[in-house]
């Protein structure tokens, strides 16, 4: 089948890694100074990073492609780039759980006596991988769960309000339907500038709730959201979806994707929607 793709270039390429933060899925990382799609397995194809390379390096391909192949990529793609994108392919098997194409991976290493740099040869078992899953990769996605303030506590000593967030990352393309944080919470999914126009939204909306953020309007592959809310609900077992959006038009798409999720999953639990005036303040909350 034909597959869409993106293709670096290494001569065009300066290093200045203003197409890394733009790679929803992580595909993409700085490696001895120039970007590298460090697996393409979990490339989109939609080329969200094309426009934020003032070199034109990236562009999109299509192609004829074969069922994924480990032992492929390593052998054409992966060792070829040298020992530092060999380790940055391998933390990413991990980052996305991908335990039998990490086997292969090092199994290709050993085959070929090639230094592992990671050394997981033996150290594939599943709560190793869960623990580098939550440690390794790019800090910024990494995931972190926080302590939180006593229950009937808004402030701190010193009488400033005290931040409601319970976890990291927040952004629906960064956050893994599967987080431990996740499991049997209430989630409040979230337009990006909610938070901006409501004053109170730790105090009131966030406290004691696990947050993701969306913007209906900009963010691209939201197809990805929806798979993502669907495994919340059936696997991470959510109590309650809180859909919070800006009373403009271009926001109901969110309160729809998480409509649609609810209707989708097999599991079915409660979904509220509130819209926040743009001034300020809640103008409207109903159950959907």
């Amino acid at each position: 089948m034909l597959r869409k793709i993106i293709e670096i270039d290494d001569e065009k390429c300066n290093g200045c890694g203003l197409c890394i933060p733009n790679c929803a899925e992580g595909a993409l990382q700085m490696i001895d100074g120039k970007a590298r799609l460090i697996s393409d397995l979990f490339c989109d194809g939609l080329g969200a990073c094309l426009g934020h390379c003032p070199e034109g390096a990236i562009e999109i391909i299509e192609r004829e492609a074969e069922p994924y192949d480990e032992v492929k990529t390593m052998a054409e793609n992966i060792v070829p780039a040298g020992a530092n994108t060999i380790k940055a392919h391998l933390m990413h098997l991990k980052d996305h759980g991908e335990t039998e194409y990490l086997k292969q991976a090092v199994q290709y290493l050993t085959d070929n006596n090639i230094p592992n740099p990671l050394e997981v040869a033996n150290k594939l078992s599943g709560d190793h991988m869960h623990q580098h899953a939550n440690g390794g990769g790019c800090p910024g996605s990494r995931t972190m769960s926080f302590n939180q303030p006593e229950p009937n506590t808004t402030g701190d000593e010193t009488g400033k309000r005290l931040s409601q967030l319970r976890q990291w990352p927040v952004q629906m393309h960064l956050l893994s339907p599967h987080a431990p944080y996740l499991r049997g919470s209430d989630l409040l999914l979230a337009a990006d500038c909610t938070a901006f126009a409501l004053g109170d939204f730790h105090k009131d909306y966030l406290k004691n709730k696990t947050l993701a953020i969306a913007c209906p309007k900009l963010d691209s592959n939201q197809q990805i959201y929806l798979e993502k809310l669907v495994a919340m609900i059936d696997e991470s077992k959510l109590n309650t979806i809180s859909v919070m959006i800006m009373e403009v038009p271009c926001c109901g798409g969110l309160a729809m994707l998480a409509k649609k999720a609810s209707e989708m999953a097999e599991r079915k639990i409660p979904v509220k929607k509130i819209v926040v005036g743009i001034q300020g303040g809640i103008v409207g909350e109903e159950w959907l």
